[in-house]
Parts: C-alpha cells; sequence; structure tokens
C-alpha cells in the first residue's frame, strides 16, 4: 500500500524508509539524477552530441565527449546547479526530499546535522536548491488575490544601535508582493522597492491578463489598477465580502512568517527574494506526489548555476548565514 503524504489524501509520499531503499548509494542516486537530466541519454554539457564514452575510469567524471578536442570528461553535474560541487548524488537526493516536504523549509544547521556536511556546504546547498524553482512567470487568469506583506524584525526587538526611529509598523522591513490565481492555486511572489501605485499595480498587472478579476484589501496602491477591481476594508474589520477577500494570499503570508519565526529565525534581506521563490515554488507543486515534486528539482537544475562567491559578494559572509 502507497504511503500518503500527511494532508493530502490524494498525494503518495515517501517515507524515509522508502527513500533509503530508492538511494541506498551514490550510484543510486546518480543513475536516477541522470534518468531526469538526460531522459534520452547521456549528451555533452558544451557541444550537445550524445556521442559519449561511459563509465570512463575517474574519480569524479562519469562521461568523456568524442567530439568535442581535447576529449573533455563530464558528469551529469555539469551545465547544473550541481557543478562544481564536491557533494555526493545521495546527498543531494536526500536534501531535495527535506525541501520538497518540509512546508515550512529546512534550516542549513538542520541539514548540517542530518546530511553530515558543515554548515557552510548546507547554506550553500540550499541557496542552489531554492535557484530550481525559479522559472518563467505566468500571466494569471484569474480570479486573482493581490496583496503584499512586511518581512523581518521588529524594531522594539531591536538593539539600540539598530533601531531606525523612524516610526513602526513596516519601518526597516522588507516588502513582498504576492497575487495568487484562484482557478490554478498557484502563486507568484516577489520583493519590491516600495508600495507605491506604480510598482504594486506594475506587479499585478505584469502577472495577469488584461481580463483578470482582481482582489485586494483598501491599500491606495491598487486604487486606479487597469484590470476588474474590488477590494474589502481590512481597516474596519471587513475581511470577505462575496468573493472580495485575500485570504488565499494572507495563508501563503503566515506561511513564510512561521518559517521565518520558527526555522529560519533571520532571513537576510539579500536573500530575501531566493527564499520567496522558494516557498512559491514549494506552493505550486505541493499537489503533485512527493517524486514529482523531487523530479521538479532535479529539472530546475538544469541550466542554472549560483557559485558561492556569488552569494558571498560584497559583503564578506552572508547576513543570516545560518537560515
Amino acid at each position: 500500500m502507497a504511503y500518503k503524504a500527511p494532508g493530502k489524501h490524494h498525494r503518495n509520499g515517501i517515507s524515509i524508509k522508502k527513500l533509503m531503499q530508492m538511494f541506498p548509494t551514490d550510484e543510486a542516486a546518480r543513475e536516477w539524477i541522470e534518468n531526469i537530466v538526460w531522459p534520452d541519454g547521456p549528451r555533452c554539457p558544451d557541444c550537445g552530441t550524445d556521442n559519449v564514452q561511459c563509465g570512463i575510469k575517474h574519480k569524479s567524471m562519469t562521461h568523456r565527449c568524442r567530439e568535442c578536442e581535447g576529449k573533455p570528461r563530464f558528469s551529469v553535474k555539469a551545465g547544473t546547479v550541481m557543478q562544481s560541487s564536491k557533494l555526493g548524488y545521495q546527498t543531494w537526493a536526500i536534501a531535495a526530499y527535506l525541501v520538497t516536504t518540509n512546508l515550512k523549509g529546512v534550516s542549513s544547521m538542520h541539514l548540517h546535522r542530518d546530511l553530515e556536511i558543515t554548515q557552510k556546504s548546507a547554506w550553500h546547498l540550499m541557496h542552489r536548491l531554492r535557484k530550481t524553482y525559479e522559472a518563467g512567470q505566468p500571466l494569471f487568469q484569474g480570479p486573482v488575490e493581490a496583496d503584499e506583506t512586511y518581512i523581518g524584525g521588529l524594531e522594539k526587538n531591536k538593539h539600540h544601535d539598530k533601531k531606525l526611529k523612524a516610526g513602526r509598523g513596516g519601518v526597516g522591513k522588507a516588502i513582498v508582493a504576492g497575487v495568487k490565481d484562484r482557478e490554478t492555486n498557484k502563486v507568484v511572489a516577489k520583493v519590491v522597492p516600495d508600495t507605491k501605485a506604480v510598482t504594486l499595480q506594475g506587479f499585478v498587472e505584469g502577472h495577469t491578463k488584461p481580463t483578470a478579476q482582481v482582489y485586494t484589501d483598501e491599500g491606495g496602491g491598487y486604487v486606479g489598477i487597469d484590470r476588474a477591481h474590488e477590494s474589502v476594508k481590512h481597516s474596519v474589520g471587513e475581511y470577505v465580502r462575496e468573493m472580495a477577500h485575500t485570504n488565499g494570499m494572507e495563508s501563503f503570508w503566515a506561511t513564510i512568517e512561521r518559517a521565518h519565526k520558527g526555522v529560519f529565525h533571520k532571513f537576510s534581506k539579500k536573500h530575501l527574494d531566493r527564499y520567496v521563490t522558494e516557498f512559491a515554488g514549494r506552493h505550486n507543486i505541493r499537489n503533485a506526489d512527493t517524486i514529482e515534486q523531487m523530479r521538479s528539482i532535479v529539472e530546475g537544475m538544469i541550466g542554472k548555476q549560483l557559485r558561492y562567491n556569488d552569494l558571498t559578494a560584497d559583503n564578506g559572509l552572508p547576513s543570516g548565514a545560518r537560515a
């Protein structure tokens, strides 16, 4: 009998026991990844030919191109976010499982302990997995809910030297705008610089078709949007009026907020957009079987790269590196 994922009766999950049966060795994990990255057989990442030699004797390289000058060696990691990584394939497979099965995310300290790798390696690994969720942004048909939230620490909890002393509420916090399509239950969310009309309306219009019905709160940034538009007045206790509400987006924000407080404790502003992309990406495939979610992550690795030096550029070690 198939293991059912908690909370989703229609979705087949994978238990820890089953996971280790699937990936008992690096070799088993590598073969699974290769079947996804190379569905039609191995290809050279440089010239694209399938004229390659397999099973070469090398510590980390598994294939050799017969057509490129010098007949260079390569592995399935080449041309993906795994490129240049010394982590084993089993580590990547288990990490993909943990990312998909933990709705509030996984901290690098958690991976550091569970995968027996350094926290620095775990932090880099998690950001590379987050990058796999980056994809082309869809145009939602609607109806859609649009909303924004503020993410960051409270002014009253900051050290005296860190306080901005510029007010309350969203002062010092990052702003994230989001749109949820009620028809598909998909979400698009992104860090934005402000809540001005040109910013919020541009974001919503950029992710919806002109015929989409848009529901928002009474925020002034949505007034005049070039879409059919209804709003509810949260300031007077109105949260639902027939079809007008933003409860779907509020639920999505709540997931990020719980992760912020209970799992990561801090989101660096520098990397916040990547965290938001992870939560949106995981939300958008949550109805798929666990193995299909893991497959989606591996497919998202192709053609992407995220070097450690790029993550830490300009400010040395990243702020909130333990997140």
